[in-house]
């Protein structure tokens, strides 16, 4: 359907749904409280973690961690587009669908969001055009043992050996160039001295490029590996309004194209390797992008299956991989969820294994993968001597800090039993030991959400921008208790922005609502973040309170990050190391407007 739904109507929408109605036609909800509770209908559970709550009009589930309003809902349940979602509603409220080509809310950032997505469409043509044409890339690409068919599906791509074989193409204009900027196509040539070089260049160099798409298809990102010798061996864009390393998976959206339901997804490390994986058969494979995962990640994959297996190469930089990704997995490790870890052989990868022996045979290894719990209690083994009571008492104190980062429940416990038959102590005297001093946890599972009170909201449980944004999520009419929004622009601090165009959209919404605003933020990298402040339980009781404690945690925010906080981070930087020509200018207009001298270099 041609044309955009304009946001007046899905806030109305949203307003006029009942998510409880919506979900409970689906599911048996329990009452609880103020809120319901279900067990799950995207994960297999014995108890219930599933939780809608008829006030923010939002649902979460405690066990696999999907959350969303009654359009999420319905897009995951029921496999719909946001618009079919949407359009379903409407007819619900007998409500007829509108359609605009514009409107005032599609003219500023989303379309911006749109023209680079636009971008980068035409940059993946690009340079799958110059993967057909250029034989010295087809050779490496067979080299590599891809058949055309898994080029094509992966959309790969070649950068030809050029500083401006893309600007050239898609940057004549100004504006065009900005784009390509802002996208992390092209890089802006550096300033030396006083000279004022201008111009741009290619980020992307003789590399076979590998296409980042989100769930949507749509390609956000690209990995570029080196065709020959040279570093680094892969480039990967940088962070962009479209994508944020930490929370995206390659190969995830193919994964989803072959597979309704997923029994698995394993995680490996490299592009390479999910597209070898995939070819060969094995289309649960994902991996990250040059980082370690996430707990972001982990949430998305768990939204998908129940069983994560990381797969990492056997050598010292493997089990690092390995270690890094089972410290972030620790909270998430909980009842119902399987972590599994598989170690190749020393020299392999799964880009040369799967070549070498197959689907069957690689799949065959999954079943020596590791649990868990296993790896976790062997790698502290391996630094300590349980032959006295010292290396015992050392694996104790290796253990706790990790023990108490999991969640309550059978892994938990059945790891205290694992540990304690090592040191040889009843498992109920080490649990209380290992859980000594621990501070404690939401509950993930259990009949009832811990919930955080009112009066906890000083003691530094969140920061100040996160505690602002939170108190517009839970009660958006607090908003009107900032007397001028404005001034927050000028303030240095990430995410501030973010905060600022909360309190705007909550001030021009006459029906604005914690889910109102989050469908606003649907389609922006911020959302997740977002969704999960909305989770938690609200800091303040009620909008008066939360518009008091609005007004105080902006005024904060401006003291702490106003202009004067740019001043002494360079007045610092001066006295410890020297400013540049451009940070001396800088500092000197900030002093003029202090009536401050410039300090001596």
């Amino acid at each position: 359907m041609a044309g955009r739904i304009p946001q007046s109507f899905i806030d109305e929408l949203i307003a006029r749904a009942d998510i409880v109605e919506i979900i409970g036609a689906r599911i048996a909800l329990k009452k609880s409280g103020r809120e319901f509770k279900a067990c799950c209908p995207f994960h297999s559970e014995k108890s219930p973690s599933f939780w809608v709550s008829p006030d923010k009009q939002f649902y979460h589930c405690f066990g696999c961690g999907a959350h969303g309003t009654a359009v999420g809902f319905l897009m995951e349940y029921e496999k719909l587009s946001f618009v079919e979602a949407v359009e379903d509603l409407a007819q619900r409220a007998g409500l007829e669908l509108p359609r605009e080509a514009r409107d005032a809310r599609n003219s500023g950032a989303n379309d911006s969001r749109a023209d680079l997505h636009q971008v980068m469409s035409q940059a993946a043509q690009f340079f799958a055009q110059n993967l057909s044409d250029n034989a010295r890339a087809q050779a490496y690409v067979h080299k590599r043992g891809i058949e055309p068919e898994t080029a094509k599906k992966f959309a790969l791509g070649y950068a030809t050996d050029s500083w401006n074989a893309l600007l050239n193409r898609f940057g004549s204009q100004e504006a065009d160039r900005q784009r390509l900027l802002q996208a992390g196509l092209i890089i802006e040539r550096e300033r030396r001295g006083n000279e004022r070089e201008g111009g741009h260049y290619d980020r992307f160099r003789d590399r076979l490029m590998f296409p980042i798409r989100d769930s949507r298809g749509r390609v956000i990102a690209f990995g570029g590996r080196i065709l020959d010798q040279g570093e680094p061996k892969y480039l990967n864009s940088p962070e962009t309004p479209l994508f944020h390393k930490g929370s995206e998976l390659y190969g995830l959206y193919e994964a989803r194209q072959a597979h309704g339901d997923f029994k698995r997804l394993m995680i490996v490390e490299g592009y390479m390797d999910v597209v070898r994986l995939h070819q060969a058969g094995i289309t649960y494979a994902v991996a990250t992008l040059g980082t370690a995962t996430t707990q972001e990640h982990l949430n998305k994959i768990f939204r998908l299956s129940s069983e994560v297996v990381f797969c990492f190469d056997g050598d010292r930089a493997g089990r690092q991989a390995a270690w890094r990704a089972l410290d972030n997995a620790l909270p998430l490790a909980r009842d119902g969820r399987e972590l599994r870890f598989l170690f190749l052989p020393d020299g392999q990868d799964p880009d040369s294994l799967v070549g070498a022996e197959g689907m069957e045979a690689f799949e065959a290894r999954l079943s020596t993968a590791m649990p868990l719990s296993e790896y976790l209690v062997q790698q502290l083994l391996a630094q300590t001597d349980l032959e006295h009571a010292d290396g015992r008492a050392k694996l104790a104190a290796l253990a706790k800090p990790l023990f108490t980062r999991m969640p309550d429940g059978v892994l938990r416990e059945l790891l205290a039993d694992r540990l304690a038959a090592e040191i040889r102590m009843p498992a109920s005297k080490l649990k209380q030991l290992l859980l000594v001093g621990a501070k404690p946890e939401e509950s993930p599972t259990g009949s009832q959400p811990m919930r955080r009170s009112p009066e906890r909201m000083s003691a530094g449980r969140r920061n100040m921008l996160s505690q602002a944004i939170s108190l517009v999520l839970h009660h958006p009419p607090a908003a009107h208790a900032v007397e001028d929004p404005d001034a927050l622009s000028g303030l240095d601090k990430p995410g501030i922005s973010v905060l600022q165009t909360l309190i705007q959209q909550a001030r021009e919404s006459k029906q604005a609502s914690t889910a109102t605003l989050l469908e606003r933020w649907r389609d922006a990298p911020e959302y997740e973040r977002l969704a999960e402040l909305a989770e938690e339980a609200a800091l303040v009781p009620d909008v008066e309170a939360a518009g008091r404690e609005l007004r105080m945690a902006v005024q904060k925010l401006i003291e702490t990050w106003g202009p004067g906080h740019r001043t002494n981070e360079l007045l610092r930087k001066a006295e410890e190391l020297g400013l540049n020509s451009d940070e001396k200018t800088e500092l000197s207009l900030l002093l003029k407007s202090r009536n401050q001298p410039l300090p001596k270099s």
